[in-house]
């Protein structure tokens, strides 16, 4: 039902349809970079890295050689060690069940984890595998680290290493666990201290850890390097190293495919010929949603959820750079009703947009309830549009009038802006075997989890453009909001933006652990959680959507494109 306000803008938007035609205002301009990614490029992947026959029956065998050595394992802390090698050499598709099995049984008992000297390294490990695969664990299980802290010896090899996964288990604390937040504390301060005097790779590890933890990071993005890291052990076993490239060369095969369709569907719906002052970033979009979901399977969420990547980047651009008030109004007004005629009097480009959205969304909403339920479908995702544009809207009012809200007022407009529940209401239809009646209700009981993913993207985002956008003339960020409201400076603002980061994860903690009893639940949380570990990626060295930087461009390189090579 439309409230009283849509009614009235609408009738507004067809009254002053002349005057919005005609409207003076000025376009402006990211001076955003042609896409470094060519089709023909994309295309060729096709055919060259093609593999040779018996790859597949090589990591069968393989993964036959390696199963039972969990089995085998001489003692729980060695057990804990190859779960966790397991784990990072992205392992976990071959082997969940044994993985998962075995983790149950530390999870019901100590399982004599603690006879070995009760030492702090594998009590952290254990913590963080436990609470990773959903299991409750106390942060009493941590306590000794308060004990031992000044009896560190920080030349010692084990203890080193025992700091790295202490702070590694500290992310994964709950709101009020002040034994982790000191953990943190102290563990950080402890490596700061020491890294530049470590061996090179306690060094690589500690350094690694203190820029982005394991628990916020996607893991498929970290397997290379991981890889390399279990190269240079001395204990290292070579058949699960072999396992390891084989695997991650297959997967990455399946994702190359994908991202030759999107290539060609992005190609052959030729919007940037209409669009030319937005973001041209198929490529960056695909690798953003491979952060979201990783499972090879799920080829088909990952393509059209890059479609609707793609195209929050361009209505995005047209809210912030392109369209007037008055236009922007009539433009949102056809979203919320999911009609064409308010748009008529709009420039072309903006024309172009709104079908080449409604069509996506047909095409999504057939992909998702095919012939019979598409129609069930469409209200779902509509309705997601029309919530993500108002909310650009109300930041393209704010601009207007030259408003800076407080941070609070802002917040609660920009986790729907951040685009989070936009994603997620389609993500989540191609995941499980969800009933379509159980999805609003499903949303609703998630709406908390949404919630916080949402403001880790928006946050994110803005610590890494609200430069940008201040010499752009945008709309105030969280950072420009709370350095006004709180009259401080740029990097005071930072570290509290950083705080609130903080704050989030520990209510997505609160409801990504403790659901080992309740498995069918986790798709959806897992593909929540990811879409907050994709945004610290995409945002950690810059606007990785809108600039074409090194880093961005060596992950997409790294992670889709080249294979390992192998022996």
């Amino acid at each position: 039902m439309e409230s009283e306000t849509e009614q009235v803008q609408f009738q507004q938007c067809q009254a002053n349809s002349p005057q919005v035609r005609n409207k003076m205002h000025q376009r402006r301009s990211a001076n955003y970079r042609p896409n470094i990614w060519k089709y023909d490029f994309l295309r060729s992947l096709d055919n060259k890295y093609d593999f040779k026959e018996g790859i597949k029956e090589r990591v069968k065998r393989l993964a036959e050689e390696v199963k039972p050595i969990l089995s085998e394992s001489v003692n729980s802390v060695s057990k804990l060690k190859l779960i966790d090698s397991m784990r990072k050499l992205g392992l976990s598709n071959l082997f969940d069940t044994e993985m998962k099995e075995a983790l149950q049984t530390f999870a019901s008992t100590n399982n004599g984890v603690f006879n070995m000297e009760d030492h702090l390294y594998a009590r952290a490990l254990r913590f963080r595998l436990l609470r990773q695969h959903g299991h409750v664990v106390s942060q009493d299980e941590l306590r000794s680290f308060k004990e031992g802290r000044n009896t560190l010896n920080r030349s010692n090899c084990e203890d080193v290493e025992a700091m790295i996964e202490l702070l590694e288990a500290s992310h994964l604390a709950l709101e009020g666990e002040n034994i982790l937040d000191e953990a943190k504390a102290f563990s950080t301060g402890i490596l700061r201290e020491i890294a530049s005097g470590l061996d090179g790779r306690l060094s690589e590890r500690a350094i690694h850890a203190m820029k982005l933890p394991m628990h916020w990071r996607v893991q498929w993005f970290d397997i290379k390097w991981q890889i390399d890291l279990y190269e240079q052990h001395e204990d290292k076993q070579s058949n699960l190293l072999e396992l390891a490239k084989l695997n991650f060369n297959t997967v990455q095969a399946t994702y190359r495919k994908d991202l030759v369709e999107i290539s060609r569907w992005w190609r052959d719906l030729g919007l940037m010929e209409h669009v030319d002052f937005t973001r041209d970033r198929p490529v960056e979009s695909f690798l953003y949603v491979l952060g979201v979901s990783q499972e090879p399977q799920l080829s088909t969420l990952r393509k059209s959820v890059t479609k609707i990547v793609i195209l929050i980047l361009v209505i995005d651009d047209v809210y912030d750079l392109y369209g007037s008030l008055e236009e922007l109004e009539c433009f949102t007004g056809a979203i919320t009703r999911w009609d064409s005629e308010p748009i008529q009097q709009l420039p072309e480009c903006m024309k172009v947009c709104f079908r080449a959205l409604r069509d996506v969304t047909y095409e999504i909403a057939h992909d998702i309830g095919k012939d019979e339920d598409w129609h069930r479908v469409l209200p779902h995702l509509t309705k997601a549009w029309a919530d993500f544009c108002k909310a650009l809207l109300t930041e393209a009012k704010w601009d207007h009038s030259g408003y800076t809200p407080s941070l609070e007022e802002y917040l609660s407009n920009a986790w729907t802006s951040s685009s989070g529940p936009l994603l997620l209401s389609h993500a989540y239809f191609f995941v499980g075997q969800m009933k379509l009646e159980d999805v609003a209700d499903l949303l609703e009981r998630n709406k908390d989890l949404i919630y916080n993913v949402s403001m880790i993207i928006r946050l994110c985002n803005d610590l890494r453009t609200s430069k940008a956008e201040i010499d752009r003339g945008d709309a105030p960020s969280s950072v420009v909001c709370y350095m006004r409201e709180a009259s401080v400076s740029e990097d005071v603002a930072q570290e509290h933006i950083k705080g609130l980061i903080n704050q989030a994860w520990k209510s997505i903690n609160a409801q990504f652990f403790g659901n080992a009893e309740t498995p069918f639940l986790q798709p959806f949380i897992d593909v929540t959680v990811n879409t907050a570990r994709a945004a610290h990626m995409i945002y950690q060295f810059g606007d990785g959507f809108g600039v074409q930087d090194g880093h961005i461009e060596r992950q997409i390189l790294s992670t889709v494109i080249e294979p390992l090579a192998l022996d």
